[in-house]
């Protein structure tokens, strides 16, 4: 496995800068750092998090970096723009947050449902990941605290907000396989979405799903003969080639209309964990490869499956390219973060 170049423009919610090195990173690592931040403000991690104070911690920076904006006065366009990108990534949520924290049900209501265009977006799968580091071993804890902040969520993505916490804080249980991070779809539903009538829980479907399309694959790849033979440089044998571009077209029939509609990223989310059986290299690559809003997919299932691991069993050609470009192209150090999140530890009950 390689991190290739980021060949793009800088965005708001993309890479702040212009092509930047491989192991380049976008708003998904950005909204784990801030989360990180928000977390940073409290001597220990609170028994419960409080949603008001989360959406005031967001306003508050958009705020912050609207004013670097309107007292820049370089007469070159470079530092505007990069300003200009920091306060854009964070308008959407601050036009939502705003409302919250005054207690304005029709202001909130209006702004949550043209969120992002009204989109069921992946907002707090965004965020949601660390919320299962805060609470370790405790999928329950994770996804209560992690739907009690889920406020830019629409219908069942507040509680793909609440499982990718539960995910992430089960993988942290010493011991577990990795077929049990799916299997918290089943065990964990505290609000009780299996009881929604008529239409029952959503994301378990999309779980049953995700087995059914990483099952097919493989058998479907096992019993297929006179395969051709893969690329000269393609790391893998010709049934594991065809196990995966099955498993790429089942997925395509289940494709939404934005590619970051959080039922769809959790469904590939689910897919690639289920497939690459715990083998890091090959479950990102599955993801990154597929396409569609990958960044965000890889954000999810990476730290997912890196917290099932641990550090020490991450390719290290992967890992410490990453730490580098985030630390020396972006000035964000996660070695520095994680070293945070470990002091803070976990105080709640």
């Amino acid at each position: 496995s390689t991190l290739d170049p980021v060949i793009r423009e800088g965005s708001p919610e993309g890479p702040w800068n212009v092509n930047l090195p491989g192991g380049g990173t976008t708003d998904d690592t950005r909204w784990k750092y801030l989360f990180a931040g928000y977390l940073d403000q409290y001597q220990q991690v609170p028994s419960s998090l409080n949603a008001r104070d989360f959406a005031d911690y967001i306003t508050d920076l958009y705020l912050a970096e609207k004013q670097d904006v309107g007292t820049d006065e370089s007469f070159e366009p470079d530092q505007l723009e990069t300003e200009m990108r920091h306060m854009t990534w964070l308008q959407e949520w601050a036009l939502v947050a705003k409302p919250y924290v005054e207690d304005d049900l029709d202001g909130y209501s209006y702004a949550l449902n043209k969120f992002y265009g009204g989109e069921m977006a992946c907002a707090g799968m965004l965020y949601a990941p660390m919320v299962g580091l805060y609470y370790p071993a405790d999928p329950v804890k994770a996804y209560t605290e992690s739907y009690r902040l889920g406020i830019f969520d629409l219908g069942y993505a507040r509680d793909i907000t609440g499982l990718t916490a539960a995910y992430l804080s089960k993988a942290m249980q010493p011991g577990i396989a990795v077929g049990d991070l799916g299997k918290v779809t089943e065990l964990t539903d505290p609000n009780g979405y299996f009881k929604s009538r008529l239409v029952g829980r959503i994301a378990h479907r999309i779980y049953q799903d995700a087995r059914r399309i990483a099952f097919t694959a493989r058998k479907t790849a096992s019993e297929t003969t006179g395969l051709p033979d893969p690329p000269a440089d393609y790391p893998y044998d010709a049934h594991y080639l065809e196990a995966v571009e099955v498993a790429y077209n089942m997925l395509d029939t289940k494709l939404q209309d934005i590619p970051f509609h959080a039922g769809e990223i959790h469904l590939i989310n689910l897919t690639a964990i289920e497939f690459g059986g715990g083998d890091f290299s090959k479950t990102l690559e599955f993801v990154v490869n597929y396409g569609r809003d990958n960044d965000t997919v890889a954000a999810v299932t990476g730290a997912i499956l890196g917290a099932y691991l641990g550090f020490d069993a991450i390719p290290a050609e992967l890992k410490e390219q990453a730490l580098k470009t985030n630390r020396d192209a972006l000035n964000i150090d996660l070695q520095e973060l994680a070293q945070r999140i470990v002091d803070k530890g976990y105080q709640g009950p």
